[in-house]
């Protein structure tokens, strides 16, 4: 696709087969000069579709506005999410010392 069109291109490895998705992530990265493609982690859709919309937002003000609500929500949830666990026992420190 990319040796095709002067477009961005964003590689999505997918977790299949018995390299659980290294093969894939391997080829998209491995291309050879001249032809550029992004490359989001396993099975990273959710990445890629940000990704893509940074793109579109640079000329798409609308966009931008909703990129940027949109990462303000999930900073709320982040936070919320440690306040939650915020009371379960941890590992002690030493424990993971070598």
């Amino acid at each position: 696709m990319a040796a095709n069109t002067t477009l961005p291109v964003v590689g999505i490895p997918v977790n299949s087969g018995s390299l659980g998705g290294l093969d894939a992530l391997l080829s998209v990265t491995q291309m050879p000069p001249g032809v550029p493609v992004a490359s989001v982690g396993i099975d990273g859709v959710k990445n890629a579709a940000l990704f893509a919309v940074r793109i579109l937002s640079l000329t798409r003000k609308e966009l931008d506005s909703r990129l940027i609500e949109w990462a303000e929500k999930e900073k709320v949830a982040v936070h919320s999410s440690r306040k939650e666990l915020a009371g379960l026992p941890v590992v002690p420190e030493n424990a993971l010392r070598p």
